[in-house]
């Protein structure tokens, strides 16, 4: 806490000022996003004050926002409930998959809140790989196929996330025990480019608000660390039929395949929620401030289709350092 701030938590607004009181779930490293919302907010005569909810608050975003120590998603809503009358709350971001349902179950009983998130039904199909394939199959949009006796092939857990639990298969021997589990997906290994979209549907109005394609130069832990936004129709044009064909509204995140030798796009997963790396669009001129105060006031804006192409993102590490006695 600075000299000067004490007796008033972190992101705790000074009277007189207009003022967005955000609450953060999932999102404790999600440091980049807070700044953004902030100073767009300033710049439009705002004061964004941001909560953090999680388990503990030892996490990077308690430099800028205020840490909401809480429960684990399965057992947090009444909890959250009451902070969110508390602390007058109006909008919910979720950073994480488990976050999105809670953020939908606490708009549904709190019409005064926003949050930037899809129907139960759409995201129930982009939970699930196994269902995300096979609505893919239905409506024509190319994803690796699985042909018999071609190795490699990659075997996917069907809820899984970052990376976590992926095994690729070389051998026959190999694959009998993922193809007989329902909890895996098994698809034709693809040695490709990858490629995430950045999109916002707009919830009240339903047209698009951005969508910035960019390629993943490098990842570390299921997470971008490297990032160029790029221009690429295919892509875009796929992008745009999956989100109104599925009905995803708020940020959405799509990852798709370049096949290096055939040029084959294909599409690999949603996450009906804000990426970690969204923050390469902000860079390349999308305004998130913008876009989700005009869709929870339900105003109408048009699609910000001017953002920089060709941006490089480079993610950074720094430190911050929690004392024995911060508590």
């Amino acid at each position: 806490m600075k000299a000067g701030d004490e007796g008033a938590p972190r992101g705790v607004a000074v009277r007189g000022s207009k003022e967005l009181n955000v609450l953060f779930l999932g999102g404790g490293k999600r440091v980049s996003v807070a700044e953004h919302l902030m100073a767009r907010g300033q710049l439009a005569g705002t004061r964004v004050n941001v909560f953090a909810y999680e388990l503990d608050d030892a996490v990077p975003i308690r430099e800028i926002a205020t840490v909401l120590p809480g429960k684990r998603w399965s057992e947090c809503l009444v909890h959250l409930q009451g902070l969110i009358e508390e602390l007058a709350i109006e909008l919910v971001l979720p950073f994480v998959d488990p976050a999105i349902g809670v953020a939908a179950a606490l708009q549904s009983v709190n019409p005064r809140l926003f949050s930037p998130v899809s129907s139960a039904a759409a995201c129930e199909t982009f939970f699930s790989k196994v269902a995300t394939q096979r609505w893919c199959l239905r409506h024509g949009v190319p994803v690796p196929a699985s042909e018999a006796g071609r190795f490699p092939k990659i075997a996917k857990p069907d809820r899984g996330s970052a990376s976590k639990g992926i095994v690729i298969l070389r051998h026959e021997a190999e694959l009998a025990s993922y193809t007989e589990d329902p909890t895996y997906l098994v698809q034709q290994f693809v040695q490709a480019k990858e490629y995430t979209v950045d999109a916002y549907r707009s919830v009240r109005h339903g047209n698009i608000n951005y969508l910035v394609p960019r390629q993943r130069l490098e990842t570390q832990g299921g997470e971008v660390i490297k990032s160029r936004t790029i221009r690429h129709g295919t892509i875009e044009s796929l992008s745009r039929f999956i989100l109104e064909e599925a009905d995803l509204r708020g940020a959405v995140t799509l990852q798709f395949l370049e096949e290096e030798n055939t040029g084959g796009i294909f599409f690999m997963e949603a996450n009906p929620r804000f990426g970690g790396g969204v923050v390469t669009s902000v860079g390349a001129g999308v305004d998130l401030f913008e876009v989700l105060t005009a869709d929870s006031s339900g105003t109408h804006l048009e699609e910000n289709d001017r953002w920089e192409v060709g941006l490089l993102m480079l993610r950074r590490f720094s430190e911050i350092y929690i004392h024995a006695d911060h508590h």
